[in-house]
């Protein structure tokens, strides 16, 4: 367990430093933070730590979780679209909730 916290504390140090640089990640580009969002809720999905804290480092706290909430309004008002239902039924249903 603590190798992985010093783990994720090198990589965030990391992308900290590359950020303040100004270097680009590994793809050759700097990242957004729907980049960010996007790569970090793909990795949780994928219970991919080093992936998530990769991507966690890519931008700041805040902005990722901007991101992962548009992330998250776009699905569900996707899902809403493609079931006919209204957004807070697809919602509710996705988190296990009673929909009423």
């Amino acid at each position: 367990m603590i190798d992985r916290v010093r783990k994720a504390w090198k990589t965030w140090r990391e992308q900290v430093a590359r950020r303040q640089s100004g270097a680009p990640g590994k793809s050759g580009r700097a990242h957004n933070l729907f980049d960010a969002a996007a790569s970090y809720v793909v990795a949780c999905v994928e219970d991919d730590q080093e992936r998530a804290d990769e991507a966690a480092g890519w931008v700041e706290p805040s902005a990722l979780v901007f991101g992962v909430n548009e992330l998250a309004c776009r699905a569900v008002i996707a899902l809403a679209r493609e079931r006919d239902e209204p957004p807070r039924t697809v919602a509710r249903t996705l988190l296990g909730l009673p929909v009423g």
